[in-house]
């Protein structure tokens, strides 16, 4: 009798999968808190004006963006290229700002309907008209906390 059998044939240990779950629910954990999720496709293309003095706005839940710009490519054949104003994901008028501020402050807590500020998201080589027409509209809605959007100049 020997020490040492010489079979050769030796099976392989099967593989645990009773950790498998574990590491699924990890992974799928972490992408759960470390995506966000884009609220709005942008129809026009922004490009933000540079600020020497800039705030961060703290509560962004309570914020409503107008985007102003000149539209994508793909939508240049429909909607031409001047300047368009995009409320959510859709191409909007003047017009239609001040119902777009009430939609707006109806899905808001009751609470917090007074603190909501509106946020204009201009491309840089907009003209002046569309913010005025856009700021009277706003006037009219009743929406007077206003904020423009721009990025920190580079030093």
């Amino acid at each position: 009798m020997s020490k040492f059998r010489k079979d050769g044939k030796k099976e392989l240990p099967a593989i645990s999968t009773a950790s498998l779950p574990d590491i699924v629910f990890m992974l799928l954990f972490f992408f759960m808190v470390a995506t966000t999720m884009r609220e709005v496709d942008l129809n026009v293309n922004i490009m933000v004006p540079e600020a020497n003095e800039v705030t961060k706005l703290e509560k962004k839940d309570l914020v409503s963006n107008i985007y102003v710009g000149v539209p994508m490519r793909k939508f240049q054949k429909n909607y031409g290229t001047l300047p368009r104003i995009q409320l959510n994901d859709q191409f909007a008028t003047v017009e239609d700002i001040q119902s777009f501020i009430a939609s707006e402050r109806e899905s808001r807590k009751e609470e917090l309907r007074n603190k909501l500020t509106t946020s204009l998201k201009v491309d840089q080589y907009t003209k002046m008209g569309i913010i005025t027409d856009i700021k009277q509209e706003l006037r009219k809605a009743s929406s007077l906390k206003l904020n423009y959007s721009t990025r920190q100049t580079a030093e």
